[in-house]
């Protein structure tokens, strides 16, 4: 919050006012997600933009369309996915055990620990599965400090203190149910109310110029160039005759 009020004493004040546990995971009433993102609709936006020509009734048909694609094609990948966890997941264990390397562990009793970084105290327990810097509860994933105690009691196997909601079978839970497809409009049956309804266009202002099919782009969203990769060793920088990862014989 000070680093806020660096920024902007306004925007402290508001967020003090709203409550922490609107915002902040370690003051909310309930286990929120690890992220927030609306790249999910992005990407539906730009699947439908030769949809939004077309009528109410078309458009959502094109929509159930796409959505019962992308169910399928998500149903048969998760239905032969090994992993004991995500790779987002794995990712995060392989940071925490990197960061645990300097961390001195005493043990007060089974279940209890006393993890030391940096002159600071952090209390791990296994039994709960927390630790008092937050993130192992909040994440449901080992922190650094549980990975530290988990490397002093050579416990290799930590994905028994990992969250359900991480692995495969929730996954594949996600798309279990399969989306019905609808039949043709000839073979529907309209009540009579529905038939005299008369449904009119919003009234709307047209804006000057071409319609924007394209969301504008954030200031820190960053164009990436497209560049040359070897085809042989896959390396960046260079294509496949120009290749010197290797000497070529004379």
């Amino acid at each position: 919050m000070a680093k806020v009020e660096k920024v902007d004493v306004r925007v402290k004040k508001y967020l003090e006012e709203v409550g922490y546990e609107m915002w902040s995971r370690s003051h909310a009433t309930m286990n929120w997600g690890r992220m927030m993102t609306s790249d999910i609709v992005e990407c539906i936006n730009g699947c439908l933009v030769e949809a939004q020509q077309l009528p109410v009734l078309d458009f959502l048909e094109e929509a159930r369309i796409l959505f019962d694609s992308w169910n399928c094609k998500n149903r048969e990948i998760a239905s032969y996915r090994k992993e004991t966890l995500g790779r987002k997941f794995e990712e995060i264990l392989i940071i925490n055990v990197s960061i645990c390397a300097k961390m001195k562990v005493v043990a007060f009793s089974e279940f209890i620990f006393s993890v030391y970084e940096g002159g600071i105290r952090y209390i791990v327990c296994l039994e709960r599965k927390n630790c008092s810097c937050g993130r192992f509860q909040y994440d449901e994933i080992p922190c650094a400090h549980a990975m530290a105690v988990f490397k002093k009691k050579y416990i290799k196997d930590v994905h028994p203190y990992c969250s359900d909601y991480h692995k495969p079978d929730a996954l594949a839970n996600t798309y279990a149910v399969s989306m019905e497809s609808m039949p043709d409009k000839s073979d529907w049956t309209v009540p009579e109310s529905v038939l005299e309804e008369v449904v009119l266009p919003p009234r709307y202002k047209k804006m000057p110029g071409r319609p924007r099919k394209k969301r504008k782009k954030n200031a820190d969203e960053k164009l990436t160039a497209n560049t040359n990769c070897c085809g042989q060793y896959g390396q960046e920088g260079h294509n496949r005759r120009t290749c010197t990862f290797f000497p070529k014989d004379s």
